[in-house]
């Protein structure tokens, strides 16, 4: 792989540039992520870069009762083809399971190009591909400039490299926040079995604990209010909670607050957590660390509460409070 050129974003807040290109001659393939019976928006936003490619898209759903899933990515505009591997040994997608199997598809099927949201499955799966094939794993792409050739963030986002592959394969995880959904259309692509392959693996399934929230889904919320080490305590995230109810917005934290053990890590936001991007982003008593920034700064309108006058926050916020958050916040959902 061959760095070609990087550049400093914007002083104020980083903009990605957005590349689109068509080609022929490609084809891709496209790892469905889905939980519960529904196809996760990561695979729609990846959807869309493969489209962004040209050529042929050819989707692949694995599970124990893969159909219902398969049924659905097939209604979206540019799949050619569904491959649907049905197997409970795919139940819980294990990247040592998966793996194998997305190998095999590619080597009897041929494809150039391999696509995958850049999500925790994403990159859990996607570099043991990488690996297996022997080349290179592109992480994290934000744009496309060629069949060869792809944009990402490096340094936490502070700059933005373009990158061209020279592997004959190319293994690619994308940022939901770069690319739209794709859309539904009057698609009636072909349905068939996946190549076999090796489901033996050295690790196996024993449980998870999931938290339930009855509040939007962070990586999928209009608005996002999120809290920082200026919260203190866990129990004064209570206010952001409150605030949240108010206007149907998901709560996060940055690395701070959780590092603190204020809130649960499923609630990070930042460059080791979730990417987001919201219409609305909400940044009550976080600093702006450039970690947090790689996790947000593609938001539509940011908003900044924070009794420090010179927290980096405010070099990205669109608008800015100095305050302390705690007559802030509670005066401002009063009012809400």
């Amino acid at each position: 792989m061959q760095f070609n050129q990087f550049s400093q974003p914007h002083q104020t807040r980083p903009i990605f540039q957005r590349f689109y290109a068509s080609a022929s001659g490609n084809s891709s393939l496209l790892v469905v992520e889905h939980r519960n019976g529904a196809v996760d928006g990561s695979t729609l936003n990846a959807l869309t870069a493969a489209q962004a490619l040209g050529g042929d898209i050819t989707a692949i759903v694995a599970g124990g009762a893969p159909e219902t899933v398969a049924k659905e990515i097939a209604k979206y505009n540019g799949i050619t083809k569904v491959l649907v591997a049905k197997n409970d040994a795919y139940s819980h997608n294990l990247p040592e399971t998966l793996a194998p199997l997305l190998v095999e598809a590619q080597k009897k099927l041929g494809f150039s190009h391999v696509f995958a949201g850049h999500t925790a499955f994403g990159k859990n799966v996607l570099p043991r591909v990488a690996a297996l094939l022997d080349v290179a794993a592109i992480s994290d792409i934000t744009g496309i400039e060629g069949a060869d050739t792809f944009v990402r963030p490096i340094y936490a986002g502070n700059a933005i490299a373009t990158v061209k592959s020279s592997d004959s394969i190319k293994i690619i995880t994308v940022r939901g926040t770069a690319f739209p959904a794709a859309t539904t259309a009057q698609n009636d692509p072909a349905h068939e079995a996946a190549p076999e392959a090796d489901t033996a693996a050295l690790s196996e399934w024993i449980g998870e604990e999931l938290i339930k929230s009855d509040r939007p889904d962070l990586n999928s919320a209009k608005r996002v209010i999120s809290g920082g080490r200026g919260m203190k305590n866990g129990e004064n995230f209570q206010m952001l909670y409150d605030m949240a109810d108010k206007i149907g917005a998901a709560v996060g934290a940055s690395r701070a607050a959780v590092d603190a053990g204020y809130v649960d890590n499923s609630l990070q936001i930042g460059q080791t957590g979730k990417i987001v991007a919201p219409e609305l982003y909400i940044a009550v008593g976080i600093s702006g660390a450039i970690q947090h920034l790689a996790g947000m700064k593609d938001s539509k309108t940011i908003v900044a509460i924070n009794k420090d006058a010179e927290a980096p926050i405010f070099q990205v916020a669109d608008y800015g409070l100095v305050e302390d958050l705690f007559k802030a916040v509670p005066e401002l959902t009063q009012k809400l």
